[in-house]
């Protein structure tokens, strides 16, 4: 066995271990990476077995446009979009609002998801962004605790959230911990079907 066949099975062997990695990668931005470096050294395979053609095609294919066409999808997937009322937002320099929305950002970056938050004007538009599907949650602010739960929290300002998406409401209900912030379920489906 001389050199160069021991480089092309040191070079083959790479393939199924970086496979194998990707498969149990739980970050997908870290799987990106690692998708890359599958492509390349599926490329790198192909070129030292001759076949350039192949190699060509898996490098500008297999790799160049696959891992963007995955950057763009994840990066768009992994968000939680949040409605709130403008006039709620421009206070933000309430300790309580800035907590919770510290809150989501910590709970969806162990997710590896990302929050972004979108101001609506009125609750009308707020609960229709919701329904329509605009944002995946709203959070709205009261100043009046509506139950002895919410009176029990000993807090002026108690935060309803609404969730559209069954996975996030989830988290949120085992993650979300703030005194005075309540989360409810809320399916679309069933609000489209009373307002028709």
């Amino acid at each position: 066995m001389n050199e160069n066949d021991l480089s092309v099975y040191v070079i083959t062997a790479l393939l199924p271990l970086t496979a194998f990695m990707l498969i149990f990668q739980v970050n997908p931005y870290h799987a990106l990476v690692i998708r890359g470096i599958l492509g390349a050294i599926a490329a790198l395979v192909y070129a030292v077995l001759g076949a350039a053609d192949v190699a060509l095609t898996e490098a500008l294919v297999g790799t160049m446009l696959a891992v963007t066409l995955y950057a763009v999808a994840v990066r768009s997937s992994l968000v939680m979009r949040l409605g709130v009322l403008k006039d709620e937002l421009s206070t933000q320099g309430d300790r309580q609002f800035g907590q919770l929305l510290d809150d989501l950002r910590t709970i969806l970056d162990k997710c590896h998801m990302r929050l972004e938050v979108f101001p609506y004007t009125d609750m009308q538009s707020l609960d229709q962004a919701l329904i329509d599907k605009e944002v995946h949650a709203i959070c709205t602010q009261r100043s009046q605790p509506h139950s002895d739960f919410e009176q029990d929290c000993g807090s002026d300002q108690h935060f309803h959230t609404a969730i559209r998406v069954q996975r996030l409401y989830e988290i949120m209900q085992t993650e979300l911990a703030l005194p005075g912030t309540i989360l409810t379920y809320v399916n679309p489906s069933d609000s489209k079907e009373e307002h028709s």
